[in-house]
């Protein structure tokens, strides 16, 4: 099956970096697609065969869902391997570049919305992720 891929290049260092990704108070900072989305909830269990939930809502509460997975593999500011809820396999590396971190985000399609649509949705939550870091770095 094809994987699609997402990636950034955040302005952070890698360790902060990897706590603003695996810190649940941080995760309801920057895991929504669009401004009229949000992240009331984050559980986060940073262990092999632990789990992570987030809770995925519109901000007018319409619609709400829990967007969860298993960590299968974790090394610590390099990698993390996730099955999601749906069975569908995730990965998501970080690099060191210089003094900021390049995140990249492999995962198995889903077949409900379009590639193209799965593509621009996962890459607006990492652009989130990235302006949630850079304005929050200095607080860490």
């Amino acid at each position: 099956m094809e994987r699609l891929k997402v990636s950034a290049i955040i302005q952070v260092p890698i360790n902060k970096a990897w706590q603003f990704w695996t810190k649940a108070e941080h995760v309801k900072g920057w895991n929504f697609a669009s401004s009229d989305w949000h992240c009331p909830n984050a559980t986060i269990n940073l262990d092999i065969e632990g789990e992570f939930h987030y809770t995925m809502a519109a901000k007018d509460a319409s619609a709400s869902f829990d967007f969860w997975g298993i960590y299968k593999k974790i090394e610590k500011e390099k990698l993390i391997d996730i099955v999601l809820g749906d069975g569908r396999k995730m990965s998501v590396s970080f690099e060191k570049i210089n003094n900021a971190t390049q995140i990249t985000e492999e995962f198995e399609p889903e077949t409900e919305n379009s590639i193209e649509l799965q593509q621009a949705g996962w890459q607006m939550i990492l652009d989130n992720f990235k302006k949630y870091c850079e304005l929050n770095s200095e607080n860490l």
